[in-house]
């Protein structure tokens, strides 16, 4: 016998979670779009007016923009193959039978990069890497290698971010990794070790299919993960020196809470909302056009 669930109880348990989605998503998203059609900046609120598509047009032409742009995908194309690679490799060992007790402490010890919040990732590198101080010169220094400007040179800064990236996220990518290899049916992988002895053939023929998925899960997160990240670069470097490390979200944040230009960096926030759904409409398409 169905029971019919009356519209109140679905309202009871559906209204708070549908309330929290509309005020933290869906309100600020639709109020950031009205306002990057209008000349909105904090310091000359009696000039606010409603100007169309020109805070779009002059976030298209300006090279400012597209060389945080640029950084961006550099940063992206340095780190998340690498991350890839790495937790892949990860996933592959402690997706072996047996040595169950490290297994345990390797999936706990993995947590723990993620559960660090960016901002703290950001001030750990800076002690980290502080020319004076820190204790990855004072560890090259027993080495007889001279102190590392790490922080205060733009290329090391921009690679500082980078390799503080990768080993933040690769144990998140090993993670979703390893979940997508226990879909793959035991017996098929059994068979697949009796026919070879290879297990590159096995990885590409076998594993890999079931693991498409969360590949395409990986590189939509770790996209979108990129555009927006702020925290850590902001904390380790200011997004300095100069602008070596200012990716397209300390952009928009210096332009929103620094130039109080509302209007452009909203614009800006819009555009890369737009781009994060065409590439994940894009992973999809081409990853699952793979697998037919």
């Amino acid at each position: 016998m169905t029971t019919r669930v009356s519209r109140a109880t679905l309202g009871a348990f559906l209204g708070p979670a549908v309330a929290a989605l509309v005020i933290v998503g869906i309100a600020p998203l639709l109020f950031a779009l009205w306002k990057s059609f209008h000349y909105f900046n904090l310091t000359k609120l009696a000039q606010q007016r409603f100007v169309g598509l020109e805070n779009y047009a002059a976030v298209l032409t300006d090279t400012v923009f597209w060389q945080a742009m640029g950084r961006t995908a550099l940063l992206f194309v340095m780190s998340v193959p690498v991350q890839i690679i790495f937790g892949l490799s990860i996933a592959l060992v402690l997706h072996r039978p047996g040595l169950t007790l490290f297994k345990t402490l390797a999936r706990l010890s993995l947590v723990l990069p993620m559960a660090t919040t960016y901002a703290v990732v950001g001030l750990l590198a800076q002690v980290m890497l502080n020319q004076k101080y820190g204790v990855i010169n004072q560890m090259l220094g027993w080495l007889g290698v001279d102190p590392i400007n790490f922080i205060g040179d733009p290329t090391n800064a921009f690679l500082a971010v980078v390799i503080w990236d990768i080993w933040q996220w690769t144990p998140f990518v090993a993670l979703v990794l390893l979940a997508g290899l226990s879909t793959v049916p035991p017996e098929i992988e059994e068979a697949a070790k009796l026919e070879t002895k290879s297990n590159w053939v096995v990885l590409r023929h076998v594993q890999l299919p079931y693991l498409i998925p969360s590949l395409v899960a990986v590189l939509i997160l770790r996209t979108a993960d990129t555009l927006k990240l702020f925290d850590m670069p902001f904390t380790m470097t200011r997004g300095g020196p100069g602008s070596a490390t200012e990716f397209i979200a300390v952009l928009i944040e210096r332009v929103g809470n620094r130039q109080f230009d509302i209007g452009m960096a909203a614009a800006q926030s819009i555009i890369m909302l737009a781009l994060t759904i065409v590439l994940a409409r894009l992973y999809i398409r081409f990853f699952y056009r793979e697998v037919r």
